[in-house]
């Protein structure tokens, strides 16, 4: 169907059909479909959403909109997708440590969207690291190290490449068919055997609240499912960030204490063993997600995961050192760091996640428009949990900026965006499992 011819069905609510929708991803992944047109489908898809059955006909057309790949391998092919939060670095960890468990981890993973920060813009926090790699090198990595975690190349998902690209800027991200689609695209076109979803609910998601995160969980799950792969969700929270860090390499430096000093107690840590410990259950490597997450906690307190991070970091381009001694030495330091307290002492009851990452970006630790330089060095450290006690001896956070006028606006705006009283409810970390 021509590309306009379809809009026009969308815009009248009328059906696609699974050729249709094959059509206009090939067109994407072509530039037969321009830009305007693009966003014009992700608008109309954003505002009367698709079926079900769309939505999965959209899925299987955009990962068939280029290359699917297939691996020969003497482990489970193994993957896992956040829907995007602040202060998410679980891939970071959650794959090496995946690797040193006996699985090979080919993780696609994608930069910054919205107020949500990337995992290849932290990744490349590290001098000489190129996330954007070909298919030959991709497989040579994964067979010598077990893990890499790159960028979709030009030939995997053409059509989402597109499309994630005009979401971020045309406001559609929350469609969750879109979603969907660009998640699950990628994720069987990298030909997972198994995979783990990570659904956001809260705060600083693009799912607000726990019904919706639900609701894209059973999607995600059922799309998957319905495709080959075994799946299942975590519903998980996101009312305040997953690890005290929030930026690019302020969030790296809590890679590196999880990966040298694991404390089961920590979230970022927590999240991790629970996932592994999912993830490893589902592809049958583990009885249960109980041993498998006292193996994933095994090969982090043993090192080997930090040996696969380092050997991941190396193959990518960056120092073979990275988790020596001067792991500092290889993280930009912003201008200005500056504590920032609260108007008066109490506890954290409440975070605004939207408002931190919108900070973030603001700060020029995110893109504001296509190709913006992100500035790795910026963003918040030490940020007070839900329920902790803040005073003059315990900052909310620490602010990093380029200069002193945005360290000052990070200021104001942290103090609106975290609200101090004495009683905190403090939230659950997971709250539910979704395998069908």
């Amino acid at each position: 169907m021509e590309p306009r011819a379809l809009l026009n069905r969308l815009r009248q609510g009328l059906p696609l059909s699974e050729t249709d929708l094959r059509g206009f991803a090939q067109g994407l992944a072509t530039g037969e479909v321009s830009d305007a047109q693009g966003a014009a489908f992700a608008m109309a898809v954003c505002r009367g959403g698709l079926s079900d059955a769309e939505t999965a006909a959209l899925t299987r057309a955009m990962r068939d909109s280029g290359e699917v790949l297939h691996w020969d391998l003497p482990g489970p092919v193994l993957d896992k997708h956040s829907t995007g939060g602040i202060g998410d670095a679980v891939s970071l960890v959650l794959a090496p440590v995946l690797a040193a468990m006996g699985c090979y981890v080919p993780m696609l993973s994608g930069r910054g969207l919205g107020h949500t920060g990337g995992t290849l813009d932290k990744l490349e926090t590290f001098r000489g690291v190129r996330t954007e790699i070909d298919t030959p090198r991709l497989k040579r990595i994964i067979g010598r190290i077990g893990c890499a975690i790159v960028a979709a190349s030009p030939g995997i998902a053409p059509a989402d490449r597109k499309l994630y690209a005009l979401r971020d800027h045309t406001s559609t991200v929350e469609s969750r068919a879109l979603i969907v689609a660009s998640i699950l695209s990628k994720k069987l076109a990298a030909g997972a055997e198994a995979l783990i979803l990570d659904v956001k609910g809260g705060s600083g998601a693009f799912m607000r609240s726990r019904e919706e995160a639900e609701e894209l969980a059973r999607a995600l799950v059922a799309v998957a499912q319905a495709a080959g792969c075994p799946t299942r969700a975590i519903i998980t929270d996101m009312n305040q960030p997953v690890c005290p860090a929030v930026g690019n390499a302020v969030e790296l430096a809590e890679v590196h204490r999880v990966l040298t000093d694991p404390k089961p107690e920590q979230r970022l840590c927590r999240m991790v063993l629970a996932l592994a410990g999912e993830l490893t259950a589902l592809a049958g490597v583990h009885a249960s997600p109980e041993e498998g997450g006292r193996a994933a906690l095994d090969v982090l307190s043993s090192g080997r995961a930090a040996d696969k991070f380092a050997h991941m970091v190396a193959e990518l381009g960056g120092p073979i050192d990275v988790l020596d001694g001067a792991f500092g030495d290889y993280l930009p330091k912003a201008p200005v760091q500056r504590a920032v307290f609260a108007d008066m002492p109490g506890n954290v009851t409440a975070i605004d996640g939207l408002a931190l990452g919108e900070l973030v970006v603001r700060l020029g630790g995110g893109r504001r428009h296509p190709g913006d330089a992100v500035d790795h060095s910026v963003g918040l450290s030490q940020v007070a949990s839900i329920g902790e006690r803040v005073d003059q001896g315990r900052p909310l956070a620490i602010v990093h900026a380029a200069d002193n006028a945005g360290a000052a606006e990070a200021a104001r705006v942290l103090r609106r965006a975290m609200s101090i009283g004495e009683e905190a409810i403090l939230p659950p970390l997971i709250h539910g499992r979704i395998d069908a």
